[in-house]
């Protein structure tokens, strides 16, 4: 049976500007494919409505799983709740339970909920709360949409609080081999490995290193015993 798919859409202006760097879809990559839940494409988009509604619908309609990252504060430029909303044709309002978790994160209580702050207790009607032990304000989820704040150590916290809910299926392991050959000395070679252990994905990655050309190559399978024996394989392209 093949494993659950994901996909992941990282929200945001500074991603595409440069000016910051998104250190989430590694975390996220890594904690799928231990649960055996094959992320299968990541988009980045513009703090742009119908392009966020466009790609949310795109994404979640190709995948069992969409994790979004990045769009959930309190300011002006913060609008992928909404667009979630929008993209499943539901209201949005300040709810109750959001609110009463954003609380929590305030001293002065209720007092300190500004309009600012109330903007990350609004969730589209249908969804569910992701917990967020970090800042309280909580994510969501929809349907097969999981609606995730962009801050990195929020992020991962958020993460952890989605993982159990989702049914994986088997984990990937994998190995690596160096070759200190070029990719090109070994790219036949490497390709009728890869035609007898189909179930096994194959990467090359090639280097220099003190002149000299190597290649790395990685392979990926939920099947240990193809694993072993592509494994083997390769590694007699070493001798």
């Amino acid at each position: 049976m093949a494993n659950p798919t994901a996909a992941m859409l990282v929200i945001g202006d500074e991603i595409l500007s440069g000016r910051t760097r998104d250190a989430n879809m590694y975390t996220l990559a890594g904690r799928l494919s231990a649960m055996g839940v094959d992320l299968r494409e990541v988009r980045v988009v513009s703090d742009d409505r119908a392009a966020i509604v466009v790609a949310v619908n795109a994404l979640r309609a190709a995948h069992d799983h969409v994790f979004t990252s990045g769009g959930i504060g309190p300011t002006h430029d913060d609008i992928t709740a909404d667009c979630i909303a929008e993209a499943f044709g539901v209201p949005i309002d300040v709810r109750e339970d959001a609110r009463q978790a954003l609380i929590q994160n305030y001293p002065e209580g209720e007092a300190a909920l500004t309009p600012a702050r109330l903007r990350m207790a609004r969730i589209p009607e249908g969804a569910s709360l992701i917990d967020n032990p970090v800042s309280r304000a909580p994510g969501f989820t929809m349907e097969n949409v999981h609606v995730m704040a962009g801050v990195p150590s929020v992020f991962n916290a958020m993460v952890e609080s989605v993982l159990p809910t989702i049914t994986g299926g088997a984990p990937l392991m994998s190995e690596s081999v160096r070759i200190d050959r070029g990719e090109s000395d070994v790219a036949e070679a490497l390709g009728a490995i890869q035609a007898r252990f189909p179930q096994v994905a194959i990467g090359s990655y090639p280097f220099q290193r003190d002149g000299r050309y190597g290649t790395n190559i990685v392979l990926r399978s939920a099947d240990r015993a193809a694993l072993d024996g592509a494994t083997n394989e390769v590694r007699e392209l070493t001798v």
